[in-house]
C-alpha cells in the first residue's frame, strides 16, 4: 500500500501525551461508537444483547493479542450475517422449532463460516501478502470502502427521520467540537455528541426510561440454552446441514469487507497494517472472534468502520484506547441496567452520530484511492469502480436487498466479487 504518513499531516496523540484519564474517556467514546450497531444486530436477529457485548469485548482483545497489539480495530456484531440468521429461523419454523430453538443452528453455521477465515489467512501466510493483494488493489478496495459507508447510510437516515431535531443536535455538537474545539474537546466529539443529544432528548421528554427502572443491576450475559453446545446433544441434522450451507458462503463477502477495513485503518493511521502485522494475522483474529462468539450464542464479529471513523476524527491511533473500550464492553455486559440505559437512547441520536461516522468511512475510501494515485483516465479503472458502486448500492436499495444465486448475496458481496473478477480478467488497453 502507498500510504501518506498521516502523522505529518495532523496532530496525532498517544498514551504518553494524553495520560490515563483522557485515554479512559476516549475508550468510552469508542464504546459509544460501536454500541448502537453491536446491540442492533442481536436485537434484530433475536440473539442476546448482553452476550453480543461480552464477546465483542473478548473478541477485540483476542484480535489485538493475535495482531501483536498494533491494530486499532474494534470487533462488533456483523450485519452481514443477519440474512443468514433470519433464513435459518424460517427453516426452523418449517421444522416445527421456535426462533429461540433455531438460532443456535445458525450460530453453528456462523462458526463454520469463521473457519474459512483461517483458510484465507493460510493463503496469505503461504503465498505472501503482495501476491494475494494483487487481487485487491486500491481500485477495488477503495470503491468497496466507499460502498460500505454509503450502504450503511440508509440506516442512519432512517434513524434520523424519527426526530431530525435530536439528530441535528448530535451533528451540530460533533462538527462544532471537531472544527472549533481545542484540547480534549476536539478529541472526543462523538462522545459529546451522544451525551448532548441524549440530554436534550431526556429534557424534552423523548426518552422512555421505564425499561431502565425494571432492569436488574447484575446478570449473566450467557444462557446455556442459547449456545451452540445445547443443540449438539440432540441435533436436527437436516436443519444443521442447511444452516451451514446457507451461512458459510457469507464469509467470502465479510473477508473482503475485512480487507477493505484494514486498508481503511491503514490509510487513516498512516501505517501499512497489510504488511505488518499482516492480513494473515488480522484475518485469523477476526475468525477466532467470530468462532468463539458463535459458540456462545453471540453474533458474528467483524472489524468496525464506526470506530475507524472515530480514529479519523480524534487522531488518537493508540490501540490501547480500543482495548479500554473492549474491557468496558465486557464489564457492562454483566449489567442489564446499563444495557437498558443505552437501549433507551433515541434512534435519532444514534442516527445523527452514524451519519457522520458512515460518511467518514466513505471519505476514507476516497482518500485511499487518492493516496494510491488511482488513474481514472484508464477505462479499466473506471469500469471497475463504477460497477462496484452500482452493484453495492443498487442491490442494497433495490426491491429485494440481495441477489439469490443458490445462496442469498448482499449488494456488497456481489460488488466485491465483480470488482475482484474484473480486475483479474480485464486487459489494460489504454
Amino acid at each position: 500500500m502507498d500510504n501518506t504518513n498521516i502523522n505529518q499531516q495532523h496532530a496525532v496523540y498517544d498514551a504518553r501525551t494524553l495520560g490515563r484519564k483522557k485515554m479512559y474517556i476516549l475508550g468510552i467514546q469508542h464504546m459509544f461508537a460501536m454500541f448502537g450497531s453491536t446491540v442492533l444486530v442481536p436485537a434484530i436477529a433475536g440473539l442476546s444483547v448482553a452476550a453480543a457485548l461480552l464477546f465483542a469485548g473478548i473478541g477485540t482483545l483476542l484480535f489485538h493479542l493475535i495482531t501483536k497489539m498494533r491494530v486499532p480495530a474494534f470487533l462488533g456484531s456483523s450485519f452481514a450475517f443477519l440474512g443468514g440468521y433470519i433464513g435459518v429461523t424460517q427453516m426452523g419454523a418449517d421444522a416445527g422449532l421456535s426462533a429461540a430453538q433455531a438460532l443456535p443452528y445458525a450460530c453453528i453455521g456462523v462458526f463454520c463460516a469463521g473457519l474459512l477465515y483461517f483458510a484465507m489467512a493460510g493463503l496469505f501466510a503461504a503465498f505472501g501478502t503482495k501476491r494475494v493483494m494483487k487481487y485487491f488493489p486500491p481500485v477495488v478496495t477503495g470503491p468497496i470502502i466507499i460502498a460500505i459507508g454509503l450502504t450503511l447510510s440508509g440506516s442512519a437516515i432512517s434513524n434520523c427521520t424519527t426526530n431530525w431535531f435530536l439528530a441535528l443536535v448530535a451533528i451540530f455538537i460533533i462538527v462544532s467540537c471537531n472544527i472549533w474545539g481545542k484540547g480534549m474537546i476536539r478529541i472526543v466529539p462523538i462522545l459529546l455528541g451522544v451525551l448532548g443529544s441524549y440530554l436534550v432528548a431526556a429534557i424534552t421528554g423523548n426518552v422512555d426510561f421505564s425499561s431502565v427502572k425494571d432492569a436488574a443491576w447484575i446478570g449473566l450475559p450467557v444462557q446455556w440454552e442459547n449456545t451452540s453446545f445445547f443443540v449438539l446433544k440432540d441435533p436436527n441434522l437436516n436443519l444443521l446441514t442447511s444452516a451451514i450451507a446457507t451461512i458459510m458462503p457469507i464469509a467470502f463477502a465479510t473477508m473482503v469487507e475485512h480487507i477493505g477495513d484494514m486498508c481503511a485503518i491503514s490509510s487513516t493511521i498512516g501505517k501499512d497494517l497489510i504488511e505488518n502485522p499482516g492480513l494473515h494475522r488480522t484475518l485469523m483474529g477476526d475468525g477466532i472472534a467470530t468462532c468463539i462468539a458463535s459458540l456462545f450464542g453471540a453474533p458474528a464479529n467483524t472489524t468496525y468502520g464506526e470506530n475507524t471513523g472515530v480514529l479519523n476524527l480524534s487522531k488518537v491511533f493508540d490501540p490501547r484506547v480500543i482495548r479500554i473500550a473492549a474491557v468496558i464492553a465486557i464489564v457492562l455486559s454483566f449489567c442489564p441496567k446499563f444495557s437498558a440505559v443505552i437501549s433507551a437512547m433515541p434512534a435519532a441520536t444514534i442516527g445523527g452520530v452514524s451519519l457522520i461516522l458512515y460518511g467518514m468511512i466513505s471519505a476514507v475510501g476516497v482518500r485511499n484511492m487518492v493516496e494510491a494515485k488511482v488513474d481514472f483516465t484508464r477505462s479499466k479503472n473506471v469500469i471497475i469502480g463504477a460497477l462496484i458502486l452500482v452493484f453495492a448500492i443498487g442491490i442494497k436499495y433495490g426491491a429485494n436487498d440481495s441477489i439469490n444465486v443458490g445462496v442469498s448475496l448482499s449488494g456488497l458481496a456481489v460488488a466485491a466479487i465483480v470488482g475482484i473478477v474484473l480486475n483479474a480478467i480485464l486487459p489494460d488497453k489504454d
